[in-house]
């Protein structure tokens, strides 16, 4: 069970706070004494929502227009979980403990590797604000690697109709109730990009696009 104490949180609350204000205790003369090239700004990108949201369309579609590696969210969870899922019963926090950490991990592996994107497209629910939490722990050894919640909003009728026309998901219509209920609206999270997904597909690729090419101007 994660809670405020979590090794994880604490070192996010840490991280958040230098960022946001250790540029304030910077004199000039310590940058004038500052050497060398800025680092290269890296990004990762967590599409996020409940089911139906249309988060690997979207993630799919995003990684495709800006040449991004993509991480499918769903492959990271354990087969227990997946039969909990395709069961209708829900996760706990502890399900999802180990399934986050690992794609936190396997995002900062990505960016490591010897191609060394600029960023990297992640599916991921992230429906609880501690879940979200757990991701951004991500930026506390590599302050050049930016995150970001591209979250997928939708009426719990227009989820409930998507997920009703998957064949051959283990996600069912039940589950949709569940997530809702579990969900922690991202409304007033900093680094979170809310997008109403109630829209063809199309339509939803382009406002996801727009908002995505307006953060990444504000590093240029």
């Amino acid at each position: 069970m994660l809670s405020p104490e979590d090794p994880a949180r604490r070192a996010y609350i840490h991280v958040h706070n230098h960022n946001h204000v250790s540029s304030r205790h910077h004199s000039s003369s310590d940058l004038s004494r500052t050497k060398g090239p800025p680092p290269v700004m890296q990004h990762i990108w967590i599409v996020t929502g409940p089911a139906g949201c249309g988060k690997t369309t979207v993630a799919k579609g995003l990684s495709k227009e800006l040449s991004l590696p993509y991480i499918e969210g769903d492959d990271y969870h354990s087969k227990s979980n997946k039969e909990k899922m395709s069961n209708n019963i829900p996760l706990t926090d502890a399900d999802r403990w180990d399934w986050l950490i690992q794609l936190r991990e396997a995002s900062i592996k990505c960016l490591n590797s010897s191609s060394a994107p600029t960023g990297v497209v992640v599916t991921c629910s992230a429906l609880k604000h501690k879940y979200r939490d757990v991701i951004r722990v991500a930026a506390y050894d590599h302050p050049s690697v930016k995150i970001h919640f591209v979250y997928l909003r939708a009426s719990e009728a227009v989820l409930l109709q998507r997920v009703m026309k998957r064949n051959g998901h283990y996600m069912k219509s039940d589950m949709v109730q569940s997530q809702l209920q579990t969900l922690e609206e991202p409304d007033d999270e900093w680094d979170v990009l809310a997008v109403d997904c109630a829209a063809s597909p199309a339509e939803v690729q382009a406002r996801v696009s727009n908002v995505v090419r307006k953060k990444l101007a504000d590093y240029q």
